[in-house]
């Protein structure tokens, strides 16, 4: 191989992108060749595909083999051996640098396979400390000393001659350079782990600020949404006002002028009456026939009948007042649209917390009915023969929900349609269960009732009777575990029912329901827990 190189210029093993001896030769199907790494990102850049030296295109890029036979051919031409940049070169050489294979301690010298040689061959050289190629080796030499740095010294962390441990370092901790390195680059692992956990922690904080910021963006998308739709509400009803006012004055202006316009036209008519009897009484006056006179004077001497307008006048309307009492009106009509427009858009935004809830049979009064899918309860009149496990309620008709809650924040709606009596809310874990329950924040229960068919309670600390406009048909629950708040709303209407504030919540929270009992049928219709209806 080495005969039939040289029988080839050096120029024939030169990459002619990079101009240096073939590294990974490959050839293009037109028969050239090049280095792997020059012909491909030559083919990244260009905007066809094609040789560098024919210049012929190919339509595909061509599926490049490294050329087994150049490599090799490569690899014996001296040029091979020559130190590139980052490369360690012989310090014998003179002219063009070859690249070293060792460097020894002792000569403070790095040498090619050549000028090697001595070393490998001469018994005092032999004994000369060798280590692969590096560069700036008297930093590997004691200042000091001028002894290689064969040691390190753990007390004070740095590496020292043999000479050194017999004089400034003495009675110092010591181990080969080897055994240090060893430590060291443990302690580097380390450090390295180390890092990239903080790396990860820092990524996974930039993932989690950007998640913030998108729910913050979300949240102030959804408020802009809400407040032009509240804004847009409330000006309508002041456009509404407006008109109205305005319709108020002009239908008072309207009835004056109609008046106006019946006085105007009696009054015409009066005058058209007086000027023909005026007619009249001037022509008699001029007639010279004095029989026709005496004859028609007493008709004509009496005047036509007319009304007596001394005491007929048309009064301006007056609008004192119809602005200040417009405004008034309006004032109200927008603090009860606010209300709503604002409860409304509150109930929108918890609906966005709804969770799915199921009940759970473990915790039913033996009268009670659940449905398969657990959505559903009513009271049955046969009490059924179920363990009487610790969770089980046994003395009143309740239930709870499987699934429980102990941070963040929680809705879900239950139909309350046909029924007479009800109760929901939430319960604490540790509730009791067995026996007369006194039902208040205290004894862990938030809940509100319809007691009585139209009576509406919270069962607070006291209790307070509630005042709720309209029957609710579907009752929404939302709890907001770190606020310590319970709020009930009437879904339909968009109404706040009631809402428990300052509540203290150290355990986890249940869903808590009860239909109360049939009361002969009257209450029969069942507790629903509904999907929340999610609005734009």
């Amino acid at each position: 191989m080495s005969a039939a190189s040289s029988l080839l210029s050096e120029e024939q093993f030169l990459c002619s992108i990079c101009l240096d001896v073939f590294t990974d030769p490959v050839s293009t199907p037109c028969g050239h060749n090049f280095c792997k790494t020059c012909i491909t990102q030559h083919w990244d850049i260009s905007v066809q595909c094609q040789c560098p030296m024919c210049k012929e295109v190919f339509n595909r890029r061509p599926l490049l083999r490294v050329n087994t036979l150049i490599s090799e051919m490569a690899a014996h031409c001296p040029d091979q051996r020559c130190a590139k940049p980052g490369e360690v070169p012989c310090d014998v050489c003179t002219g063009t640098k070859l690249k070293a294979l060792k460097s020894c301690l002792v000569c403070l010298a790095s040498y090619c396979e050549t000028h090697l040689e001595p070393h490998q061959r001469m018994t005092g050289l032999k004994r000369h400390k060798l280590i692969d190629p590096v560069e700036n080796l008297e930093g590997r030499m004691c200042k000091k000393h001028d002894r290689p740095l064969e040691l390190f010294c753990k007390t004070d962390q740095m590496c020292v001659c043999q000479f050194c441990t017999e004089s400034d370092h003495k009675l110092h901790q010591f181990v080969p350079l080897k055994e240090g390195y060893e430590g060291q680059k443990a302690e580097l692992g380390k450090t390295e782990a180390e890092i990239q956990q903080k790396i990860q922690e820092r990524r996974l904080k930039i993932q989690e600020i950007k998640h913030s910021v998108e729910l913050s963006k979300e949240d102030a998308d959804r408020e802009i949404a809400d407040s032009v739709r509240v804004f847009t509400a409330l000006m309508q009803s002041v456009e509404r006002g407006q008109a109205e006012l305005i319709e108020t004055i002009q239908e008072k202006q309207k009835t004056t002028e109609k008046q106006a316009e019946g006085f105007i036209k009696e009054l015409e008519q009066e005058i058209s009456e007086l000027m023909k009897r005026t007619a009249e009484v001037e022509q008699l006056s001029r007639t010279e026939d004095h029989l026709h006179l005496l004859q028609s004077f007493p008709s004509l001497n009496t005047p036509p009948h007319t009304k007596d307008w001394t005491e007929v006048s048309v009064h301006r309307s007056s609008y004192e007042g119809t602005v200040r009492r417009a405004v008034a009106q309006l004032e109200e009509t927008l603090r009860k649209e606010k209300k709503k427009l604002s409860v409304d858009v509150e109930l929108k935004r918890v609906q966005q917390y709804a969770v799915d809830v199921t009940l759970d049979p473990d915790t039913a009064h033996p009268e009670l009915i659940l449905s398969d899918d657990g959505k559903q309860v009513n009271h049955g009149d046969v009490k059924k023969n179920l363990p009487d496990n610790p969770e089980r309620f046994s003395h009143y008709v309740r239930v709870l929900g499987k699934q429980s809650f102990s941070s963040g924040r929680f809705y879900y709606e239950v139909q309350v349609k046909g029924k007479t009596k009800w109760g929901l809310g939430v319960a604490r874990e540790s509730i009791n269960r067995k026996g007369k329950i006194t039902l208040s924040p205290k004894n862990g229960y938030w809940t509100v009732w319809l007691w009585d068919g139209n009576e509406y309670k919270a069962f607070a600390d006291p209790r307070l009777l509630l005042s709720v406009k309209a029957k609710p048909q579907k009752v929404g629950v939302f709890v907001d575990y770190e606020e310590g708040l319970v709020s009930f709303y009437d879904v339909d209407a968009a109404a706040l029912i009631y809402s428990f504030t300052g509540c203290s919540f150290t355990e986890k929270l249940y869903p808590f329901f009860c239909p109360s009992t049939n009361d002969g049928g009257r209450n029969s219709a069942p507790l629903i827990i509904s999907p929340a209806n999610h609005t734009d």
